[in-house]
């Protein structure tokens, strides 16, 4: 018999185990007291809502297999929408809505759904772009049905009413969901997600962080948080711009840790540094908080630092590495970073990213932008010396949705195993322990000698006039040349050509940054749109150009 596996079955098992313990909390505004309001449903009727919309779903006409775009904000509707896809064998297909409308038409057409599931907003922007015309068939609209909308999810509900419990029969190795990349170093990509990614991402989230059931999870990154139903713990949706989470307020957070005693939050580098500002100018605290898990780039020491102050003694907060493709494939905790690491990063080490989970394999391979068939090829590299990150491991995606040639470049065959090639450039240190040194593609090529934009910036960013940095490349008189583009800290009245020089003199101090000399204070860096903290370097290279020509 084949072996069955699907991620939506934590539903019916915790709603055995948990049946009363809220499952989704969801905050709807206040009422005229100026009291907060709260949604819930609970995990016993969040699994016969997903059993109702699954059966409606398959009432419709869509098929196991057939694939679903998915665009609604983050809500109850947006986790019900997710795991009734998954237990009636449907295929989601996840896309950033703000990767402009090129993108989003692009990666429509490369995925080809059948389905379409969004809120208002995304049904008129379908319909007046001719997003996945040729081929969906099955609209639902998540709210009030306007121009194009299909039907609503209301109706989708009465339709699978009444019936059997729904759970598909999918294998390990089905294809599970479509979730894109940020787009954030070029075209997005769909990366394909079997169920046994899923449930192996579940697994090591588990194990490494010693969640337990009935933990209070408060996530600022929505897509993170469908693992918290599998791992038993309640998901409070706060009130707030998912996708600019810099922009967050803290007293919103605040006043959630406090209400739910939450347990768990998960935040962008950009959020954490938001609120532990607020913290170190107000002396806020979140008292119930065991764990901080932050991602989407290196958090800094400085909000590693003030975020100590929000946070209980015992509690930390911890920065996996990894990739929509692979995760995760190492952590480390801020305790190590603040007590051990930050001290070669600041001398041009790059950033520790920590130790490798297990059962993943990493290596480091020599650097090079073609691709590699077979491990065969492979020329390993030992430890200290910077090359590409390499994984293999239960998390390890197989590809990417209709891109075969994407797949070339990053993927690795290895007598039936497939290696996934990062795009990063780092090291294993003498301990085993994973230091990233940025991404591949930004690495600023010398005649000389290679400038990776990690080790680089950490070593100006100590700098205290200076928020943060950016290293790209130049073409000066047909040479190529490195160009640091310089976001000041707020308050420093120090002029620029006095921090230019002192910047180069700080970039002369190590082997890792010696040499650069151009410098340009730039007024707000470009980042992406899912977590407001990887830079926007393609943006900056062109406008450093400029400034030269």
């Amino acid at each position: 018999m084949a072996q069955l596996a699907n991620i939506a079955a934590c539903l019916p098992q915790m709603a055995l185990e948990r049946p009363g313990q809220a499952a989704i909390v969801e905050t709807v505004g206040r009422d005229r007291a100026g009291q907060r309001q709260f949604a819930t449903l609970t995990f016993a009727e969040l699994d016969a809502r997903t059993d109702k919309i699954a059966r409606g779903f398959l009432h419709l006409g869509l098929k196991p297999g057939d694939r679903v775009v998915v665009m609604v904000k983050p809500s109850r509707d947006f986790f019900a929408v997710m795991f009734a896809l998954w237990k009636a064998g449907l295929v989601p297909v996840l896309i950033d809505p703000g990767l402009g409308r090129r993108q989003l038409k692009q990666c429509l057409a490369e995925v080809a759904p059948v389905g379409f599931i969004g809120i208002p907003l995304a049904q008129l922007a379908r319909v007046l772009l001719g997003w996945g015309k040729p081929t969906v068939r099955h609209v639902v609209t998540v709210g009030r049905r306007w121009l194009g909308g299909g039907v609503t999810l209301d109706e989708v509900l009465r339709l699978g009413a009444t019936g059997a419990p729904q759970l598909a029969a999918t294998r390990p190795e089905d294809l599970a969901a479509v979730l894109f990349t940020s787009g954030s170093t070029g075209v997005a990509k769909g990366v394909e997600y079997q169920h046994r990614h899923f449930l192996a991402q579940v697994a090591l989230i588990r194990e490494t962080y010693g969640i337990a059931p009935g933990e209070i999870d408060l996530p600022t990154f929505p897509p993170f948080a469908l693992f918290d139903p599998a791992l038993g713990m309640t998901t409070i949706l706060p009130q707030m711009d998912f996708t600019r989470p810099a922009n967050v307020n803290p007293l919103e957070l605040l006043e959630l840790v406090t209400h739910f005693e939450v347990t768990n939050v998960f935040g962008s580098p950009a959020l954490l540094a938001t609120v532990s500002r607020h913290a170190a100018q107000t002396g806020a605290k979140w008292p119930t908080v065991r764990r901080v898990i932050s991602a989407g780039a290196p958090a800094s020491v400085a909000t590693l630092e003030r975020m100590a102050l929000l946070l209980p003694n015992g509690a930390q907060v911890f920065t996996p590495y990894g990739a929509t493709e692979c995760m995760p494939v190492s952590n480390i905790g801020s305790r190590e970073v603040l007590a051990d690491t930050r001290w070669a990063t600041d001398r041009g080490a790059g950033v520790c990213v920590g130790h490798i989970v297990a059962p993943n394999d990493v290596r480091i391979i020599a650097l090079t932008d073609a691709a590699i068939a077979d491990w065969r090829d492979v020329t390993e590299l030992p430890h200290g010396e910077i090359g590409e990150i390499c994984v293999l491991g239960p998390t390890t995606t197989l590809g990417y949705f209709g891109r075969p040639e994407a797949d070339t470049l990053a993927k690795i065959h290895a007598g039936g195993r497939l290696w996934h090639r990062m795009g990063d450039t780092g090291y294993l240190d003498a301990t085993g322990r994973l230091w990233y040194c940025g991404r591949k593609s930004h690495r600023v090529v010398l005649a000389d000698r290679v400038l990776h934009t990690a080790p680089v910036e950490e070593v100006l960013n100590t700098h205290p006039a200076v928020r943060r940095t950016a290293l790209v490349a130049v073409k000066v008189a047909g040479q190529t040349e490195p160009f640091v583009c310089v976001e000041r800290e707020p308050g420093h009245a120090l002029p620029d050509a006095q921090l230019f020089a002192e910047l180069t003199a700080l970039a002369a101090d190590f082997k890792a940054s010696h040499g650069i000399t151009r410098f340009h204070v730039h007024p707000a860096f470009p980042v992406d749109i899912r977590h407001n903290a990887k830079i926007g370097r393609e943006i900056l290279a062109t406008w450093a150009q400029d400034r030269l020509d």
